[in-house]
């Protein structure tokens, strides 16, 4: 299945999933720093119905940085929908984008929001639904190309990589990290949560390396 399939598919799935979820769920935190579900919400569909001029200007006015930038118009877009508004919003725009998502990969894309809905699903304890297809290509994509904004490329250097459920490795050579597809992403994301779910003689590199550097907020 195409990216652009992959994508529309999963985000599709994910309405569903998250509909399900309370007012006190999306009002708890989740696994980026500092943001509740609301906020990680918020985010998706600043992505696929906001200019990349919002994010611009956000930046100018928190001195350059993207990530204070996301963090600003993702609470501010938060504050003003409540979750259910913002998830027929999200729905509404998986169908026709308006906004920047339009011209980012779709490899990244889904990426992008299968991390984040494991945010949102690895914070409330509930096992994730995302389909193997989906798992893999996200695996392959973070691991295989340099991203400012994902650190699993740098996160994974050196380091032979297995997913349990999905039969899907990586490298072929050095210690082995092995463990569910979700755990590894949400884990090369830089979310520790996932931690002490990974097996292997690597899981001491990689946690060095995930639990060196702050938890990021949402790319």
């Amino acid at each position: 299945m195409r990216a652009r399939d992959l994508l529309r598919a999963n985000d599709r799935r994910f309405c569903r999933v998250a509909a399900d979820l309370g007012p006190a769920d999306w009002a708890a935190p989740s696994l980026c720093d500092g943001w509740t579900k609301h906020d990680v919400l918020a985010h998706l569909v600043i992505g696929y119905g906001s200019s990349l001029g919002v994010v611009v200007g956000e930046m100018w006015r928190q001195r350059g940085s993207f990530d204070a930038a996301n963090a600003e118009v993702s609470r501010a877009l938060a504050a003003r929908r409540p979750p259910g508004e913002l998830l027929d919003d999200f729905a509404r725009l998986v169908e026709c984008p308006t906004g920047m998502g339009r011209y980012f990969p779709r490899a990244l894309l889904l990426g992008d929001h299968v991390t984040h809905e494991l945010d949102v699903l690895l914070a409330l304890e509930r096992e994730p639904s995302v389909g193997g297809d989906a798992l893999i290509a996200v695996l392959e994509a973070q691991v295989s190309l340099p991203n400012p904004f994902v650190p699993a490329y740098r996160n994974s250097r050196g380091l032979r990589i297995r997913a349990t459920d999905v039969g899907w490795t990586h490298g072929c050579r050095g210690p082995e990290v092995h463990g569910r597809a979700a755990d590894l992403i949400s884990v090369l994301g830089d979310r520790p949560r996932s931690l002490e779910r990974l097996r292997g003689d690597g899981t001491s590199v990689l946690s060095a390396r995930v639990l060196s550097r702050p938890n990021r907020t949402a790319s």
